[in-house]
């Protein structure tokens, strides 16, 4: 599972839709952010957390709460943890729905795991558009980042150059919207002002790889937008056709069409309301 370490960033990579996974260092701290998926994966994360921790503290923090970003959290006892306000304010149905979605995976699979399945207790709460947390040496700063779900976020991890995006700017995917098209555009739109405000070099997505370089970031964020453009333009038009081709080519149509089928539906439903046009 482990893809690469640049400074003190070091990225996993599940072989399940290729989910990252990041460990951050510091000289007081270390960071671990969504540590998924397979149990033996998990387990990696974990053993290499243990053999740098030291006497150094622990932080996890969630990018948002699908269930596949989740799912690690069992395995960090003693973690602070660090999400959105959205992200602790699930209800309790809300919780329950994504604890049984990993059972459900596991029980799909056979997976056996040695820590138990829990929502993650919040600790540390991002609630203020820029919030800085301070953590001795380890520095943050969160950007709500809704549209996708409602609870995602953006965090600038300060003098590592880390944007760590959760499931926006992929090379993978196309934008997988659960949430509102309306809200992924401005979270896509605040890109622009957190590369304004902060010396950002690298942007690890929830999927996919690594972005090192301005103009691909750049060039991602655009991608985006040109999808959820199109989409409501080819949906408006009543042509399933015009629909179908915006993912023409994509990495792996089998699975993504009916993410694509997903968004269209919510883009119809939107449209009706009178949202997104």
């Amino acid at each position: 599972m482990y893809k690469w370490k640049c400074g003190p960033v070091t990225l996993f990579q599940s072989d399940l839709y290729m989910t990252n996974s990041i460990v951050v260092e510091t000289a007081e701290c270390v960071l671990v952010t969504d540590p998924c998926w397979l149990p033996r994966e998990v387990e990696e994360i974990r053993s290499y957390v243990q053999d740098i921790l030291g006497g150094r503290r622990l932080l996890l923090l969630f990018t948002h709460s699908d269930f596949d970003h989740i799912i690690g959290y069992g395995a960090f006892k003693g973690a602070e943890v660090i999400a959105s306000r959205a992200f602790m304010d699930k209800s309790e149905v809300e919780r329950e729905e994504i604890l049984e979605q990993i059972r459900t995976f596991d029980d799909s699979y056979y997976l056996q795991r040695d820590y138990e399945i829990t929502y993650p207790q919040v600790d540390h709460v991002v609630e203020q558009e820029g919030q800085s947390l301070s953590f001795g040496d380890l520095q943050l700063t969160g950007y709500a980042a809704p549209g996708h779900t409602n609870d995602g976020l953006f965090t600038v991890v300060e003098g590592a150059g880390l944007l760590i995006a959760g499931d926006y700017l992929s090379d993978v995917e196309f934008p997988y919207i659960y949430d509102s098209s309306l809200s992924y555009e401005a979270t896509l739109g605040k890109l622009d002002l957190i590369l304004s405000r902060h010396p950002v070099t690298l942007l690890v997505p929830g999927h996919g790889e690594a972005a090192d370089s301005r103009l691909e970031m750049e060039r991602r964020k655009q991608e985006s937008r040109e999808y959820i453009h199109k989409l409501r333009t080819a949906a408006a038009s009543g042509s399933q056709k015009a629909v179908d081709a915006l993912i023409a080519g994509c990495a792996f149509p089998r699975n993504m069409s009916k993410f694509h089928k997903s968004n269209q539906e919510l883009i119809v439903k939107e449209m009706a309301a009178g949202a997104g046009s």
